[in-house]
């Protein structure tokens, strides 16, 4: 028994020394410390916990700061994975699609990407109640993991990259109002045709 906890307490060491930590322990650090954040739904839960999750790991969440969160889009759907028994008893699949977009200066786009989470539970039609409120776990759980994935996904973010993606961003915007001048300058320079007089007869 003392030689199964000494086991135990040295592998947690190890990962720890690692960089490694058990969901739910420790602190989620960010090199980001301020951010605006924005959802399609404003007042969505998913937005929300992430807001309070951000707040509680010391990232100021506020209008106007130097960079912008959006979660342009959440999708979900559930399918039926299998039946058991008469046919009522089954497995069903949640599948949520959280689509986001960090924005800098100017609004200008500097990177999009998105999140799919998937959530297996069961269903039992002689017991609506119950499957109702695995449903509902289910729905929690998956929002849940959402926020973790997004909060590790800011953590691999640092201001350095942000900054080098915004000054990418400014070089291309110059570039495309540029082209947009030159055309524009070509059209009007280019002269117009006049109409086709027919002889008179």
């Amino acid at each position: 028994m003392i030689k199964r906890n000494l086991l135990v307490m040295g592998l947690a060491v190890l990962l720890s020394a690692c960089g490694f930590q058990l969901r739910g322990t420790g602190t989620t650090e960010l090199a980001i410390k301020e951010l605006d954040l924005s959802a399609r739904n404003a007042y969505g839960e998913t937005v929300t916990q992430l807001r309070q999750v951000l707040e509680s790991s010391g990232v100021k969440v506020y209008s106007g700061a130097p960079y912008k969160l959006m979660l342009t889009d959440e999708q979900e759907n559930q399918r039926i994975l299998s039946y058991a028994g008469a046919g009522r008893t089954g497995e069903y699949q949640i599948n949520t699609v959280l689509n986001y977009e960090i924005r800098g200066a100017h609004n200008l786009p500097l990177l999009s990407d998105k999140l799919e989470v998937q959530k297996i539970f069961l269903h039992d039609g002689n017991n609506l109640v119950g499957s109702d409120q695995e449903t509902a776990t289910a729905r929690k759980e998956t929002r849940r993991e959402l926020v973790q994935r997004m909060m590790l996904r800011l953590q691999q973010i640092s201001p350095t990259q942000l900054d080098k993606l915004q000054q990418t961003a400014e070089a291309r915007a110059k570039a495309e109002a540029a082209a947009l001048e030159a055309a524009q300058k070509a059209e009007a320079n280019t002269p117009r045709q006049s109409p086709v007089q027919l002889p008179q007869q």
